[in-house]
């Protein structure tokens, strides 16, 4: 794949003013924001950071290579991109955007069940290699209707969510009128009216819609009616015997998302489940959590060999999924940096973040001297130990 890099944006926090610009404030923020004082949003990140990375500059060193092996298939960066939902109001057609992107560059892409484009359309996209993310319905019919059609459009692996038991306290979107259920307000349209590039592109592509579950809506829902139908259709809340027939129906590779303790690690190998995702949500749901690198390093010294274990929340560039790696995880996702890169330069946005974040890591791996990403936890300094 040949990488479109623009030199004006070289790194994410670029990205990030650029996108703050061009895309209306309810839109940044409901993007930009966590929960509560957003206190865990920020020690995600802050606390990758502390890791270290030892190099060894002598060794006889023969190049690198990014290339990862997950569930029997060869992706060119051990890294993808994780689930947003309402991805189409950040940017129109910021799905198909990013899905053809990570097709491209032979990276996961992971649908969410509440994105603004179809499981169809992004089968069609990429060939049948995007992942699925399933916000679990309460019935168990909606269930398997979803499941099916996943399966028809060949994709390889289903994500099940357990981490949003209970919407996240959100006082932004709460403000922004973007709250269950949403409202449109004065304040929103003033803002719309000072991003014109966005107000076009989103009448160009129409108002965003959750296509994936459009089948199952009632015709001419209203903004209040669909928060309401959302409420009243899904339930967050995850246990072991809902998990159970997802896993008798399903036949591919599946992964349990939001996990950040040992125990929901051994009750998802007890399961038969092929992986984890070790995840609080982007720091959206508990302020008072853990940072996903603290139980990340707990979870991977104990169950590394028994299931695939990979992790989002809080990385952001190169170096923070090096960091990652090296920390246990096997593979990784990011989903705010994507979304910075696409609202910041539309079509080329997926690609030229992914360029940038290749070229990062690159650069880290080759400072280190490492020659493969399964080696990079080869360099951890451990910090405890340390002392």
């Amino acid at each position: 794949m040949e990488e479109k890099y623009n030199s004006n944006f070289p790194d994410i926090p670029y990205l990030r003013d650029q996108a703050k610009k061009r895309i209306p404030k309810f839109a940044f923020e409901y993007l930009d924001g966590g929960c509560n004082a957003e206190i865990n949003l920020r020690r995600n990140t802050d606390e990758i950071r502390e890791v270290q990375l030892k190099p060894y500059y002598l060794r006889d060193y023969q190049g690198i290579s990014m290339k990862t092996t997950l569930f029997g298939k060869e992706y060119a960066a051990p890294f993808g991109i994780a689930p947003i939902g309402l991805q189409g109001l950040m940017w129109p057609k910021a799905s198909e955007i990013l899905a053809k992107a990570a097709f491209e560059h032979n990276i996961p892409y992971i649908l969410s069940t509440v994105a603004t484009a179809s499981i169809e359309t992004i089968g069609e996209i990429t060939e049948g290699s995007a992942w699925f993310q399933l916000y679990h319905p309460k019935e168990p019919e909606l269930r398997d209707k979803l499941i099916q059609r996943v399966t028809d459009a060949k994709y390889p692996v289903l994500v099940i969510l357990s981490d949003v038991p209970t919407f996240g306290y959100r006082s932004r979107e709460i403000i922004n009128g973007l709250s269950i259920p949403p409202r449109m307000t004065a304040r929103n349209i003033l803002q719309i009216m000072t991003r014109p590039r966005w107000a076009i592109e989103t009448l160009i592509a129409g108002q965003p819609e959750f296509k994936t579950l459009k089948p199952y809506m009632p015709k001419g829902l209203n903004l209040k009616h669909l928060g309401l139908f959302m409420n009243n259709t899904f339930s967050g809340r995850l246990n072991l015997e809902r998990i159970k027939p997802i896993r008798d129906k399903w036949k591919g590779k599946l992964v349990l998302k939001g996990v950040v303790s040992e125990e929901d690690t051994q009750k998802a190998i007890e399961l038969g489940l092929d992986g984890i995702i070790v995840s609080n949500h982007g720091g959206r749901q508990l302020d008072a959590g853990e940072s996903t690198i603290k139980p990340l390093a707990n979870i991977a010294e104990k169950y590394k060999n028994q299931i695939k274990i990979m992790m989002d929340s809080g990385i952001r560039t190169g170096p923070d999924i090096a960091s990652s790696l090296a920390s246990g995880a096997e593979f990784t996702f990011l989903g705010r940096s994507f979304m910075y890169g696409v609202a910041a330069l539309g079509k080329e946005g997926g690609n030229h973040t992914i360029s940038i974040l290749k070229r990062q890591l690159r650069q880290v791996m080759e400072q280190l001297c490492c020659e493969n990403v399964a080696n990079l936890s080869n360099h951890l300094i451990d910090l405890k130990n340390k002392a």
